[in-house]
C-alpha cells in the first residue's frame, strides 16, 4: 500500500510541532515503529482537503533542560530485540491460542482440516482520528471479544492487537478463501454496530452522521 507525502492544513503543523513520527500515546505504534504518518495519510486518503478535519492534531510543548542533560538510550540491536520480544510474547499468549480454538470450533472444521497460511497486521482509525476510547483498557476485552466473534463470518481468525484512543490494531489469519477487501468491509460494520451498543456514550462523541470507523485502512502481510 503506497502513501503520497501530500498533506493538508493541520496535518503540515502536526508534523512540524511534532518532536516523534511515533505515535506518542500507542505502546503498539511505539513497539513496532508503527510510523504515525500512515494514519494521518489514512484520514487524508478520505476527506476532501477543503472540508480536512483530524482530532489528533496538538501542538507538542517541550521541556527545555540543560545541555548537559541526557537521557538513556538503547542500541539499536537491543531495541530490535526487546520489540520483536514484546510482539512474539503477545502472539504467544493463551488469550490468543484460546481464541484461535474458539475460532477453530466455530468454523466447524476439524483442526487438522485448518490451514490458515495469510497472516495480516491491519490498522485503521476512528472518523476524524477522535479519541473517543478515552480509557481503552476498560472497553478493551469486549471490544476484543468482538472481532474474535467475527471470525465465523469472515472465514478467519481475529485478534484485538492494541486499542488506541483514536486507532486499533488487528492480527488476521486467513485461509484464503476471502478476500482482503472483502474481509474489512464485514468487520468493520458488524464491530462498529456491536461496540456503539455495548457503549452507547461513543456516539454522542462522534460527528452526527459519522461512523465509527474511517474508510481507509493499513494491512501489511506478517511472517
Amino acid at each position: 500500500m503506497s502513501f503520497s507525502n501530500e498533506s493538508f492544513g493541520k496535518c503540515q503543523k502536526c508534523v512540524k510541532s511534532s518532536g516523534s513520527i511515533i505515535h506518542g500515546k500507542c505502546n503498539f505504534c511505539q513497539d513496532l515503529e508503527f510510523q504515525e504518518g500512515v494514519l494521518c495519510d489514512l484520514n487524508r486518503r478520505i476527506q476532501d482537503p477543503a472540508a480536512f478535519k483530524c482530532y489528533a492534531f496538538r501542538r507538542i510543548l517541550k521541556l527545555a533542560g540543560l545541555p548537559s542533560q541526557k537521557l538513556p538510550t538503547l542500541s539499536n540491536n537491543l531495541r530490535d530485540r526487546s520489540q520483536q520480544s514484546r510482539f512474539q510474547k503477545l502472539l504467544d499468549s493463551n488469550k490468543i491460542k484460546y481464541q484461535r480454538a474458539m475460532a477453530q470450533q466455530k468454523l466447524g472444521r476439524e483442526q487438522d482440516g485448518v490451514f490458515m497460511e495469510l497472516k495480516y497486521h491491519f490498522a485503521w482509525n476512528v472518523m476524524y482520528r477522535k479519541p473517543v476510547f478515552a480509557r481503552p483498557a476498560n472497553m478493551f476485552d469486549f471490544i476484543s471479544d468482538t472481532f474474535s466473534n467475527c471470525s465465523e463470518l469472515i472465514g478467519a481468525f481475529v485478534s484485538l492487537l492494541w486499542l488506541a484512543p483514536d486507532h486499533l490494531h488487528l492480527y488476521v489469519e486467513s485461509d484464503g478463501g476471502n478476500s482482503i477487501e472483502t474481509i474489512v468491509q464485514e468487520m468493520k460494520p458488524l464491530s462498529a454496530a456491536a461496540i456503539l451498543a455495548q457503549f452507547p456514550d461513543l456516539k454522542a462523541s462522534l460527528d452526527a452522521e459519522s461512523d465509527l470507523w474511517d474508510k481507509a485502512y493499513f494491512v501489511e502481510t506478517i511472517a
